[in-house]
Protein backbone atom coordinates (compact mmCIF):
# COMPACT_ATOMS: atom_id res chain seq x y z
CA UNK A 1 0.00 0.00 0.00
CA UNK A 2 1.50 3.44 -0.68
CA UNK A 3 0.67 5.75 2.51
CA UNK A 4 0.45 9.23 1.61
CA UNK A 5 -0.15 12.47 3.60
CA UNK A 6 -1.38 15.86 3.03
CA UNK A 7 -2.98 19.31 4.19
CA UNK A 8 -6.22 21.47 4.02
CA UNK A 9 -4.07 25.11 4.36
CA UNK A 10 -7.02 27.67 5.21
CA UNK A 11 -6.71 30.84 5.79
CA UNK A 12 -9.09 32.81 7.29
CA UNK A 13 -10.16 36.28 8.01
CA UNK A 14 -13.17 37.91 9.53
CA UNK A 15 -14.21 38.70 6.23
CA UNK A 16 -13.12 35.55 4.12
CA UNK A 17 -12.05 31.95 4.42
CA UNK A 18 -9.85 30.15 1.86
CA UNK A 19 -7.79 26.95 1.04
CA UNK A 20 -4.77 26.26 -0.86
CA UNK A 21 -4.27 24.72 -3.81
CA UNK A 22 -1.44 23.65 -5.85
CA UNK A 23 -1.41 22.72 -9.72
CA UNK A 24 1.13 19.99 -10.24
CA UNK A 25 3.17 20.18 -13.83
CA UNK A 26 3.59 16.06 -13.97
CA UNK A 27 0.02 15.67 -13.96
CA UNK A 28 -1.77 18.30 -15.32
CA UNK A 29 -3.72 18.88 -12.70
CA UNK A 30 -5.19 20.71 -9.33
CA UNK A 31 -4.74 19.36 -5.86
CA UNK A 32 -4.77 19.31 -2.15
CA UNK A 33 -0.70 18.97 -1.23
CA UNK A 34 0.04 15.85 -0.22
CA UNK A 35 3.16 13.26 -1.20
CA UNK A 36 4.34 10.06 0.01
CA UNK A 37 5.60 8.77 3.42
CA UNK A 38 9.23 8.60 3.75
CA UNK A 39 10.50 5.59 5.51
CA UNK A 40 11.20 7.50 9.33
CA UNK A 41 8.15 9.44 8.84
CA UNK A 42 4.98 10.10 10.96
CA UNK A 43 1.48 10.78 9.14
CA UNK A 44 2.06 14.09 10.40
CA UNK A 45 5.54 15.15 9.64
CA UNK A 46 4.89 13.95 6.15
CA UNK A 47 1.65 16.17 6.16
CA UNK A 48 3.58 18.92 7.43
CA UNK A 49 6.72 18.57 5.13
CA UNK A 50 4.66 18.02 1.83
CA UNK A 51 2.38 20.62 2.53
CA UNK A 52 5.77 23.28 3.03
CA UNK A 53 7.46 22.18 0.23
CA UNK A 54 4.18 22.20 -2.38
CA UNK A 55 3.00 25.46 -1.21
CA UNK A 56 6.41 27.09 0.77
CA UNK A 57 4.35 27.86 3.99
CA UNK A 58 5.33 26.72 6.70
CA UNK A 59 2.09 25.27 8.64
CA UNK A 60 0.99 24.07 12.13
CA UNK A 61 -1.86 21.31 12.43
CA UNK A 62 -5.28 22.10 13.65
CA UNK A 63 -6.65 18.66 13.69
CA UNK A 64 -7.19 15.62 11.82
CA UNK A 65 -9.41 16.20 8.53
CA UNK A 66 -9.88 12.90 6.92
CA UNK A 67 -8.13 10.09 4.53
CA UNK A 68 -9.22 9.10 1.14
CA UNK A 69 -8.52 5.51 -0.57
CA UNK A 70 -8.07 4.80 -4.10
CA UNK A 71 -6.79 2.65 -6.60
CA UNK A 72 -3.25 3.99 -9.31
CA UNK A 73 -1.24 1.65 -11.42
CA UNK A 74 1.09 1.66 -8.93
CA UNK A 75 -1.06 -0.25 -6.57
CA UNK A 76 -3.35 0.78 -3.54
CA UNK A 77 -2.96 4.36 -1.78
CA UNK A 78 -4.42 6.05 1.70
CA UNK A 79 -3.98 9.88 2.03
CA UNK A 80 -4.53 10.97 5.30
CA UNK A 81 -5.26 14.57 5.55
CA UNK A 82 -4.71 17.25 8.16
CA UNK A 83 -5.92 20.95 8.86
CA UNK A 84 -3.13 23.44 9.19
CA UNK A 85 -2.95 26.90 9.33
CA UNK A 86 0.16 28.56 7.91
CA UNK A 87 2.12 29.97 10.75
CA UNK A 88 3.52 33.05 8.76
CA UNK A 89 1.94 34.57 5.59
CA UNK A 90 5.24 34.45 4.26
CA UNK A 91 5.78 32.13 1.37
CA UNK A 92 8.92 30.42 0.70
CA UNK A 93 10.09 29.37 -2.76
CA UNK A 94 8.46 26.20 -3.85
CA UNK A 95 10.07 23.68 -6.65
CA UNK A 96 8.81 24.87 -10.03
CA UNK A 97 9.58 22.12 -11.73
CA UNK A 98 6.69 19.90 -9.42
CA UNK A 99 3.94 22.83 -8.86
CA UNK A 100 3.59 25.58 -10.90
CA UNK A 101 1.04 27.37 -8.95
CA UNK A 102 -0.73 27.86 -5.47
CA UNK A 103 -3.75 30.05 -4.98
CA UNK A 104 -5.97 30.87 -1.85
CA UNK A 105 -9.77 30.11 -3.24
CA UNK A 106 -12.96 30.35 -1.35
CA UNK A 107 -13.83 26.74 -0.59
CA UNK A 108 -16.70 26.86 -3.09
CA UNK A 109 -13.88 28.16 -5.89
CA UNK A 110 -11.66 25.36 -4.57
CA UNK A 111 -14.26 22.76 -5.47
CA UNK A 112 -14.89 24.05 -8.92
CA UNK A 113 -11.10 24.10 -9.14
CA UNK A 114 -9.56 20.83 -8.02
CA UNK A 115 -9.62 18.09 -10.85
CA UNK A 116 -10.29 14.79 -8.28
CA UNK A 117 -14.18 14.49 -7.24
CA UNK A 118 -12.42 12.64 -3.94
CA UNK A 119 -10.50 15.76 -2.72
CA UNK A 120 -13.39 17.75 -3.76
CA UNK A 121 -15.93 15.92 -1.56
CA UNK A 122 -13.17 16.39 1.49
CA UNK A 123 -13.61 19.78 1.31
CA UNK A 124 -16.78 20.12 0.59
CA UNK A 125 -17.37 18.77 3.99
CA UNK A 126 -15.45 20.50 6.05
CA UNK A 127 -16.77 24.09 3.67
CA UNK A 128 -19.50 24.72 6.52
CA UNK A 129 -17.34 23.74 9.63
CA UNK A 130 -16.94 26.84 11.31
CA UNK A 131 -13.33 25.73 12.24
CA UNK A 132 -11.65 22.88 11.14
Amino acid sequence: MIRAAGGLLWESTPERRRIAVIRRIRYDDWTLPKGKLKADESWEEAALREVEEETGYRASLNGFAGALAYQTSKGDKVVRFWHMVPVRMDQAAIDRSEVTDVIWLPTAEACVKLTYPIERALVEAWAQASHP
